[in-house]
């Protein structure tokens, strides 16, 4: 993946369109999440319309009307969204430049589990998160304790179907798939499987980003090592017994691969999203990092965004939620190497820079992609909660 080439645009709008649907994290859950009103409601911001060129919301609300609620309260929390996570940095750099609020992100190395956490520890707290992104299950599990607010944004219409709740109470906003980042200065030979990192070479070398017990980026690793050692997305045995393996061999280290780790050369290889992986090459050019994935292990999830239900500044998370949908939000994460969940219609429009199109890997490393559904998630959580412990 050193040399990337340019995409075939065909290519991931059927990925983006077909591939996803076996992602269908969307197996409704019995709690329901009673919706906000925004300021006077969507009736009432409908007949306040004056003027053809008001922008609307899905939900009704004028943008301007919306982004004048949210300068009052002045300020957005959003948790557990590293800088040089997909691009984050620039992201939350851009919306506050756009918008003139404060942005507080706690927790920036925090877990989905957290996230949720959070929510329900904080409710009431002026310090709580408006607004959280994390994996898929979690979000069902969210949207099931009643954690988050019913609510649309306006380009939701392009946001394909098996990727969003249908009520609003969450939705997908980009994808990636897992990789084997390393040093070169310290790893020899470069792997370029799972099952090389067995090999007596990588001793104390292999760490994955976070523990499977709550991380969406280490059950997903476990998913992939299954994937690549015969398992699948409805067998994640294999992948469990990988990472036995890895560590009775002394190859698995305890510590969880960051940013820092890559750059201290603590984590010499790290099994983590492509786009993370991607993006250390520039960001430590004296690690020397380079990336593979393994093409019997092609796995992939997406993150999904929600707006706590309880929110402290509940205009700020949604027009958070009308930037980072927007074309403009999704380029920028785009831009950080991840899968934007709109992909399929920017490229349709054709408003794709192709600078932005070549700096990915090339389509041929996803075309056996796996994704697995938010029952598959749910099981393999269960066994890994069962099993982890004891490796």
């Amino acid at each position: 993946m050193e040399d990337y080439e340019a995409h075939d645009e065909e290519f991931w709008r059927k990925l983006e369109e077909e591939s996803m649907s076996r992602s269908s994290m969307l197996r409704r859950s019995a709690a329901a999440a009673a919706g906000l009103t925004i300021l006077t409601g969507p009736s009432a911001a409908l007949a306040a319309v004056k003027a053809e060129s008001e922008r609307l919301t899905s939900e009704g609300i004028p943008m301007k009307q919306l982004i004048k609620a949210a300068k009052k309260e002045g300020h957005l929390n959003i948790i557990a969204c590293p800088r040089d996570w997909a691009n984050y940095g620039a992201i939350m750099d851009t919306f506050q430049k756009k918008y003139g609020l404060g942005l507080t992100d706690a927790n920036p190395e925090g877990t989905s589990a957290q996230e949720n956490q959070a929510i329900v520890s904080l409710k009431g707290d002026n310090r709580a998160p408006d607004a959280v992104d994390v994996g898929p299950s979690f979000a069902v599990q969210g949207a099931a304790q009643g954690l988050y607010a019913q609510y649309k944004v306006k380009n939701w219409k392009t946001i394909p179907a098996s990727l969003k709740d249908a009520r609003g109470r969450f939705y997908g906003d980009y994808w990636g798939a897992i990789s084997i980042g390393y040093n070169a200065n310290l790893v020899h030979p470069a792997p370029k499987t799972f099952k090389d990192l067995l090999k007596p070479a990588y001793k104390n070398q292999v760490a994955l980003n976070g523990s499977p017990l709550t991380s969406n980026s280490a059950v997903s690793g476990v998913f992939a090592a299954s994937l690549a050692n015969g398992g699948s997305v409805n067998n994640i045995e294999p992948g469990i017994q990988f990472f036995r393996d890895l560590k009775n061999a002394g190859n698995f280290i305890p510590v969880q691969g960051s940013p820092q780790t890559v750059a201290s050369g603590q984590t010499p290889i790290v099994m983590d999203w492509d786009y993370l992986n991607i993006g250390y090459k520039k960001e430590f050019p004296a690690a020397n990092w380079h990336t593979v994935i393994d093409p019997k292990g092609v796995y992939a999830s997406q993150y999904v965004q929600a707006i706590n239900l309880t929110a402290p500044h509940p205009n700020a998370g949604r027009l958070w939620e009308e930037f980072l949908y927007s074309d403009q939000g999704q380029l920028l994460w785009l831009a950080g190497f991840s899968h934007p969940v709109r992909f399929a219609d920017l490229a349709k429009r054709k408003v794709i820079p192709k600078k932005l199109l070549a700096a990915l890997p090339p389509a041929k490393y996803y075309k056996n992609v796996h994704f697995a559904n938010d029952a598959q998630q749910s099981a393999a959580k269960a066994k890994i909660a069962a099993e982890w412990p004891t490796i």
